[in-house]
C-alpha cells in the first residue's frame, strides 16, 4: 500500500550535518507512526527515531541532542535532521511506516550515510 524512498545520504566529516528525508505514497500517511532506523556493518538494525501521528517523538539514547525527526503530512514526508555527527553514526539508514490498526509495517530502501575524515 505505501512505498517508501528515502534519500540525502552521503559522505560528511565528524561535527558535519545532514539531514535525510523519507518520501511516502498513499493517503493514509497522516495515522502512521514513521520512523528511522539504521544498520551499521556486523550489527543489528537499530532504533535511531520515530514520530507518532500526534507528533509525539522517540529517539535513541545515542542520538539525543543531535537529531531531529520531523514529519509533513500534506507532503507525506519525513525527515531526519542530523548534526554532530560521529563516525559510530555510519550505517545505512532506513524509513519505516508502522501502523498497529491497519496491519501496516514498511520499509524503505535505505540510505547509506558514512560520517569520516
Amino acid at each position: 500500500q505505501v512505498q517508501l524512498v528515502e534519500s540525502g545520504g552521503g559522505l560528511v566529516q565528524p561535527g558535519g550535518s545532514l539531514r535525510l528525508s523519507c518520501a511516502a505514497s498513499g493517503s493514509r500517511f497522516s495515522i502512521y507512526t514513521m520512523g528511522w532506523y539504521r544498520q551499521a556493518p556486523g550489527k543489528q538494525r537499530e532504533l535511531v527515531a520515530t514520530i507518532t501521528s500526534g507528533g509525539t517523538t522517540n529517539y535513541a539514547n545515542s542520538v539525543k541532542g543531535r537529531f531531529t525527526i520531523s514529519r509533513d503530512d500534506a507532503k507525506r514526508t519525513v525527515s531526519l535532521q542530523m548534526n554532530s555527527l560521529k563516525p559510530e553514526d555510519t550505517a545505512v539508514y532506513y524509513c519505516n511506516a508502522d501502523s498497529f490498526r491497519l496491519g501496516l509495517n514498511k520499509w524503505g530502501q535505505g540510505t547509506q550515510v558514512t560520517v569520516s575524515s
